[in-house]
């Protein structure tokens, strides 16, 4: 099993905007596109309580609450466990599965994201569970840099967090130029 494709399911969950039915099969692209058909309205209030859930995960790991991290992963584990099976679509492509098809399309993505998370936060600790630092943001992400210093969820946000810090500081020493309209 890939944990860590599985791990990007569950931010991806925590990410998304699951405004309607829409919404949410857009969330499962890929080899999770089997799904789409299968989406139900009872599915998207699992998907938007466990998104909250998840989210969760992301603020005790970003503070240092490991215990509560963990917790709550266990928590999730309970509510939707893992049933691996083999699956493949000819003899020489078996590989496994957290969850058998069949089950709810909720209970077939989120066991592989709650997993995912779970063996994420064992291999690599609850440090790694990280939310954007850009304020207008709100995203969460994995860190995967060498030295755990990752703050922000795309080198968009930092890019625009550290411009913007810039010219903070810029109008704070009274030295930042009006910009003037090109003509």
């Amino acid at each position: 099993m890939n944990f860590d494709a599985y791990a990007r399911n569950g931010v991806d969950l925590v990410n998304a905007r699951l405004d309607d039915l829409d919404a949410l099969r857009s969330l499962l692209p890929g080899e999770n596109a089997y799904l789409h058909d299968e989406v139900a309205e009872r599915d998207l209030a699992i998907f938007r309580r466990a998104q909250k859930r998840l989210r969760d995960v992301f603020e005790y790991g970003t503070s240092g609450r490991d215990a509560e991290a963990v917790a709550e992963l266990n928590a999730l584990l309970e509510a939707y466990p893992v049933h691996p099976h083999i699956s493949g679509h000819d003899s020489s492509d078996w590989h496994m599965h957290p969850a058998s098809r069949g089950a709810s399309v909720a209970v077939d993505y989120l066991a592989g994201a709650v997993w995912g998370l779970s063996v994420w936060l064992c291999e690599y600790g609850s440090a790694r569970f990280g939310v954007c630092a850009d304020d207008r943001c709100g995203n969460v992400y994995l860190d995967t840099s060498s030295n755990c210093c990752r703050r922000f969820c795309s080198e968009r946000c930092a890019t625009r967090s550290h411009v913007a810090a810039h010219r903070a500081r810029k109008r704070a020493a009274g030295t930042e130029q009006p910009l003037t309209p090109v003509s």
